[in-house]
């Protein structure tokens, strides 16, 4: 039996115990500073947006999960009452966040 990591279960994960930012202009600004660790965007995030965060987490070598489901989704399973197009991951916490993630390439 295969250990499967469930992104629902390790964002809640890394919600409760890591430490992170929303926003896609935060995570650009945390990203050019070198704070972030992951990120994590939403499949409906803005073409110009998309495109700076692919850039700088390529020079900064940092990995990206691209959840599947809208904003509005993305904010839901994070327990917010708003759309969620970015979370920039500071300190994944006991998740295991980083495995999910890919290097830009």
């Amino acid at each position: 039996m295969s250990q499967q990591i469930s992104f629902e279960s390790e964002l809640k994960t890394l919600l409760k115990t890591g430490k992170v930012i929303f926003g896609a202009r935060r995570t650009i600004k945390s990203l050019k500073l070198g704070k972030i660790k992951a990120v994590i965007i939403a499949s409906t995030l803005r073409t110009d947006l998309k495109a700076d965060i692919l850039y700088y987490s390529k020079i900064s070598g940092v990995p990206i999960y691209e959840y599947p489901g809208s904003g509005w989704e993305l904010g839901t399973l994070a327990g917010k009452p708003f759309m969620v197009s970015t979370i920039g991951v500071e300190n994944e916490g006991d998740s295991k966040i980083l495995q999910l993630a890919k290097p830009v390439s």
